[in-house]
């Protein structure tokens, strides 16, 4: 393997742990939408892959992955009073105070990743907006040297723009880049631009649903330290 030089995170269910941050938000975006008819939040819910009993996002949920147009497109339909601008923008609002739950303590984990000499970045299907202000809440956004959303101009995941873009702005080769996420568009996402990649299960998916996409399945990012040790010993 080459040397790993660069770490380039997903953010929701990678650095904050998915359904401790999002199902909570979920419900109260649910309950807002709807406008008190229960037949319509039943509906939202449905399209947004979230099931209301267990207050938590299912697995194939559009909200794991996807960006805020995807959202939106499977939204729309159940909300003929809303325009597709509006309500991108309405989401993108509310997302920024989302209450995000840190998957691990990020704080110590990145300071320990740069004294390493590795560059650091963030690539979410997110807004680049909501993206910046979660991460300056949680006391991190100064670690990163790159931070791009679905929306900066290199693209979405599954696709292999935002890698690219983290490789070229850090003076990486993609090669020398890990790409660390909890679903199958990030792992898809780095293998696409030539970057090794390591699942967590932070998120929705279980270690099956990304063993075939990753180099490795780890609990948490909080792994990351001892991999990368294992890696410099040859047990990588």
């Amino acid at each position: 393997m080459t040397r790993i030089s660069a770490i380039l995170f997903d953010k929701d269910g990678t650095l904050f742990d998915f359904q401790r941050s999002w199902a909570g938000w979920a419900l109260d975006l649910l309950t807002e939408l709807a406008q008190g008819n229960p037949a319509r939040r039943a509906a939202l819910a449905s399209a947004l892959g979230f099931d209301l009993c267990a207050a938590r996002f299912r697995p194939d949920s559009p909200v794991v992955a996807g960006t805020t147009d995807d959202v939106v497109r499977r939204l729309l339909p159940h909300l003929p009073e809303w325009r597709a601008e509006a309500l991108a923008r309405h989401l993108t609002e509310a997302s920024v105070a989302a209450p995000m739950v840190p998957a691990v303590a990020l704080g110590p984990l990145l300071e320990g990743l740069a004294a390493r000499g590795l560059v650091l970045g963030v690539a979410t299907n997110d807004a680049e907006a909501p993206a910046l202000a979660q991460l300056e809440a949680a006391g991190v956004r100064g670690a990163f040297d790159f931070i791009a959303g679905f929306d900066s101009g290199h693209g979405a995941k599954p696709g292999p723009g935002q890698v690219l873009a983290f490789a070229a702005a850090t003076g990486r080769s993609p090669d020398e880049v890990l790409m660390v996420g909890d679903s199958r568009f990030d792992l898809a996402a780095g293998l696409a631009a030539g970057a090794a990649t390591a699942g967590v299960l932070t998120g929705t998916a279980r270690a099956e649903d990304l063993s075939d996409l990753a180099g490795v399945v780890l609990p948490d990012v909080g792994a990351l330290p001892d991999y990368l040790d294992g890696i410099a010993a040859g047990r990588g």
